[in-house]
């Protein structure tokens, strides 16, 4: 590509000579009126910028080398177009132009641009056209003055100053548009592809520089059009094909209209979590009828840049809540301090604006002063889930289909992920010929969905299964029935209408008993059964001595669980979800608004919650009255723990016929007691180096258990192993 990218900018840059010309001739008139002779050496003559025109010409001339017959010079830019696409390519420069939106006038700009890192000559020359020697960069008003020339053709010989100059000048309006153009707010500077040099007193004087690569790309070196330009503010359209149905309500489509027809210039969309704003704001544009844009760093730029492309702006509203309380982090000045610039700069605007949150935010002031309307964005109901899974993943249908759009709540953002990476795997894994993406779209949403990173919160992909699960019959079917129930539970609320009648929503299980019984592994295993992620709750990084931080960092518990598709897991909740006491002092009070805040988030989460507690009666009522399930977990009976020590040791473990699980079975031990023996003697065994996992061994792992709970192990327990007690107390 370097060859006829060269010979493109070439074709282009002898057009702009051209321009060139016809400007220096211009300022060469104004010159003669005013030159004083004694002050020629501080500036460039006329016969050296003639001089310095010719040269540049040569070297442009020349780019390409000398034609041969196997290159010949095109008989125009349309041929040498015509002539690389024929060989499967683009001219880079017309990828620029198609890539971000750029005129004939902005393309004869970047390149005006460009020439100086070509030959230093069109310095002096841009120098003598602007009259001012200390000012060599191409600057606006250079590129102003050359491309309205450009447009409006050259001057007559005969032209003096006065009249004739202001015509060859280009046009007034054609000045003006191309200032616009170069502006701030116009495609070149906006995306980054020329970038401003210094300060400058007026915007006609600022200097321009190419952005980071831009040179490479248009001689042909680097061929990656996407890694020159990107304007932080731009909300790009998302693949028609995955439209969620519930957001072209008539409710929203009539608010769009409203905010495009000026009717009102403030809207709010309330309720959608984060990943499903995105949808929401860009479905209320398309019905303004206006392109849109985000939020970035400053208010006020942001709000100018908006009103220049006519596009509505979009502010997230999450964060303006508020931050940690006074005391921690600088006392939260931060979060305040950009909430008031927020709502200072839309108080001094008519930009229409759409704000997103998962719960209003609603200044006084800025409603106010403004049109405001909102509207609650619903949840997208089953059928329409059914309709968004569809259309991003036309290959699914029949039960497969059912299941996605029943467990999953996803944002058209995360199904169009879903579906790239389905898409993706099964090209990979059909080595030539894609293998059906029904196989890979579970996978894929692994992918998607889990390991989100969030403080207080530890992300557990499940590994074992129903098999690995040693509990009686009545416990069993419970663990069994509460995996089922979910599943139901979406078809049950929204088909069946239940959801209209409670407040209650997901299902919530409770698993009380005594530590190892097997509780959290029972949450794993009906996380693994469902196919989700388990989310487990850091306790201690949840629960703060700070007014208000506790309910803030449940409530990013909750939320990422949702936004995630988990499963959340409140291990050992006993002191989070205690009983709610009389209030005695100052702290009391605090605490049981932690516990009314907590059940009323419980009862508002869709998804399943976990929480498992060593002794039941420590559970606040109002909780156990909101769960689903309650399941008690009981020590192992003997059948069961001989169960137990079975699974203890896997099937590659060495285990020596003499280990007796008859006796073992005898001994009182918890799930994870057993584990735990289990281990300790397969390192003892590794430590002496013995061949196999014996009888010895095994005592003397649940010798070290016992001493871990604060147990006394009688040798009588041990029945005719009883010897190997003594032998390791001698030893």
């Amino acid at each position: 590509m370097g060859e006829p990218a060269a010979e493109h900018l070439r074709i282009r840059l002898g057009a702009l000579h051209r321009a060139l010309r016809t400007a220096v001739e211009r300022q060469a008139r104004i010159a003669a009126r005013l030159t004083r002779p004694d002050l020629t050496p501080y500036c460039v003559t006329d016969e050296q910028v003639g001089v310095l025109l010719d040269e540049v010409h040569g070297l442009t001339e020349a780019m390409t080398g000398p034609r041969t017959p196997q290159h010949p010079e095109p008989e125009s830019e349309q041929l040498l177009r015509r002539r690389v696409s024929a060989a499967g390519a683009t001219l880079p420069l017309d990828a620029l132009a198609t890539r971000f939106g750029l005129t004939r006038a902005d393309q004869d700009a970047l390149l005006l641009v460009a020439a100086p890192e070509l030959d230093r000559g069109y310095e002096r020359i841009y120098a003598y056209i602007v009259d001012n020697l200390n000012r060599r960069l191409p600057s606006v008003e250079l590129l102003v003055t050359v491309g309205a020339l450009g447009t409006a053709g050259t001057a007559g010989a005969g032209d003096t100053a006065g009249a004739g100059d202001t015509d060859g000048a280009g046009s007034a309006a054609a000045r003006l548009a191309l200032r616009r153009t170069l502006g701030p707010t116009g495609p070149l500077r906006r995306y980054g592809l020329l970038r401003a040099h210094g300060e400058a007193a007026i915007e006609l004087s600022q200097e321009l520089l190419l952005g980071p690569g831009v040179l490479e790309f248009l001689l042909g070196w680097t061929g990656d059009v996407g890694l020159l330009g990107h304007d932080p503010g731009e909300v790009a359209e998302p693949d028609p094909r995955v439209r969620a149905p519930h957001l072209s309500s008539d409710r929203l489509v009539r608010l769009g209209r409203a905010l495009g027809a000026g009717d009102i210039d403030l809207a709010g969309l309330w309720g959608s979590p984060p990943d499903g704003q995105l949808d929401a704001v860009q479905a209320l544009a398309r019905a303004a009828g206006a392109p849109l844009r985000q939020l970035t760093a400053d208010p006020w730029t942001d709000l100018r840049t908006a009103a220049a492309l006519g596009a509505v702006l979009w502010i997230p509203t999450d964060d303006l809540h508020g931050g940690p309380p006074d005391g921690q982090h600088g006392q939260h000045g931060q979060y305040g301090q950009h909430a008031e610039l927020v709502s200072a700069a839309l108080l001094h605007s008519r930009v229409p604006v759409c704000l997103t949150g998962l719960r209003p935010w609603r200044p006084a002031g800025l409603l106010a002063s403004r049109a405001y309307a909102e509207l609650t964005v619903p949840v997208p109901a089953l059928t329409d889930r059914r309709a968004m899974w569809s259309s991003a993943l036309p290959a699914l249908e029949g039960p497969l289909l059912e299941d996605l759009a029943t467990r999953y709540r996803m944002s058209g953002g995360e199904l169009r992920a879903v579906a790239a990476v389905a898409g993706a795997g099964a090209r990979l894994a059909g080595n030539g010929r894609p293998e059906p993406v029904s196989r890979h779209v579970e996978p894929a949403i692994a992918t998607v969905t889990r390991g989100r990173s969030g403080s207080g919160v530890q992300a557990l992909v499940p590994r074992r299964t129903v098999e690995d699960l040693v509990l009686p019959e009545a416990q069993l079917n419970q663990i069994l029935e509460i995996a089922s129930a979910c599943r139901a539970w979406p078809r049950i609320a929204e088909t069946w209408g239940f959801a209209r009648r409670t407040a209650h929503g997901g299902v919530k299980a409770l698993f009380t008993g005594e530590p190892g019984t097997g509780k959290t592994m029972s949450a794993e295993i009906v996380t693994g059964m469902l196919g989700l992620e388990l989310l487990k709750v850091d306790l201690a990084q949840v629960v703060s001595k700070w007014v208000g931080e506790t309910e803030k960092n449940m409530e990013a518990a909750f939320r990422q669980a949702e936004e995630s598709q988990a499963v959340l897991l409140f291990d050992e909740a006993d002191s989070l979800f205690g009983k709610r006491g009389e209030v005695k002092h100052g702290t009391d009070r605090y605490a049981n608004l932690e516990i009314g805040y907590l059940l009323q988030r419980l009862e508002a989460s869709d998804g399943l919650v976990i929480l498992t507690s060593n002794l039941k009666d420590n559970i606040d009522p109002a909780f156990t009255r909101r769960f689903h399930f309650v399941v008690h977990f009981p020590r192992p009976t003997a059948p069961e723990r001989r169960r137990l020590w079975r699974l203890a040791f896997p099937p590659e473990a060495p285990l020596a016929p003499d280990v007796d699980l008859d006796v073992l079975a005898r001994l009182d031990m918890t799930g994870a007691g057993i584990a735990a023996a289990a281990r300790t003697a397969a390192l003892a065994a590794a430590d002496t180096d013995s061949a196999t996992i014996g009888m010895r061994h095994v005592v003397q792992g649940v010798a070290r258990q016992f001493q871990r709970e604060a147990r006394l192990l009688r040798p009588a327990e041990l029945g005719p192993h009883a010897h190997l007690l003594d032998d390791m107390s001698q030893g």
